[in-house]
């Protein structure tokens, strides 16, 4: 079974992407800091018959990432790695004249340095799969200026960077940088707090990451809703 290793995988999008890889006979890694939430979503996973192992930790722990990848190794390899688990800088976001350094700092370690650092983990076994991909999940907000959203956004415009260039570097794997798009998510909620317009489920774009491992494109940054739009 092909083995996939996915960060912030409690709730949200990468509970999602692990349900679904799981309905297709995935084996999984799964990464969050909060034990309950994430021992629950892997024993709603396992109902799929999926092998699961579920380390709770913080991915800028250089000891968390290696363990993940130790995991991966202990189920056989590693196909497929997605980097979702993200910080926002400040919650809820503010204006870049107050967004406090340390913030910044944090955004930028968990979604750009832990991001590489789990990478540099996982390229052995990844350059072993003759389908290794790596999927890091971006935002809107790394290509457009919003207001209040220029911490996580550099951060992330970091990360497509990073993406863009290991693709270079790694021709032998596919590494996308895929824009998910608006959701209803606990992030989402926490950075702005009390929007209430509507925004779709993170199930609803699932799709588009599937279509991605089922047709495997070139490298390169994708938008979750061109994707499905194509269908």
């Amino acid at each position: 079974m092909p083995v996939a290793i996915i960060t912030g995988a409690s709730k949200g999008l990468g509970r999602a992407l692990a349900e679904a890889l799981a309905a297709r006979g995935w084996d999984l890694v799964l990464d969050a800091r909060g034990a309950e939430a994430l021992k629950e979503a892997a024993e709603s996973v396992a109902g799929h018959g999926t092998r699961v192992a579920a380390p709770a930790g913080d991915v800028t722990d250089a000891g968390h990432r290696a363990e993940l990848v130790a995991a991966a190794r202990r189920l056989g390899g590693l196909d497929l790695l997605v980097g979702n688990a993200s910080a926002l800088g400040a919650e809820p976001l503010v204006r870049l004249a107050e967004l406090p350094l340390e913030g910044l700092r944090r955004a930028l370690e968990v979604n750009v340095v832990a991001a590489l650092g789990l990478v540099h983990e996982a390229l052995p076994l990844l350059r072993e799969s003759p389908a290794g991909t790596v999927v890091a999940v971006s935002s809107d907000a790394a290509a457009e200026a919003y207001a209040t959203w220029g911490g996580y956004g550099a951060s992330k415009a970091a990360l497509d960077q990073l993406v863009a260039v290991l693709g270079v570097e790694e021709p032998g794997l596919r590494v996308w940088a895929v824009d998910p798009g608006d959701m209803a998510t606990d992030l989402y909620a926490a950075a702005v707090p009390g929007d209430d317009d509507h925004r779709p489920a993170p199930e609803t774009v699932v799709p588009a990451f599937l279509r991605l491992l089922d047709e495997r494109p070139a490298s390169g940054r994708y938008a979750a809703q061109a994707l499905l739009e194509a269908r």
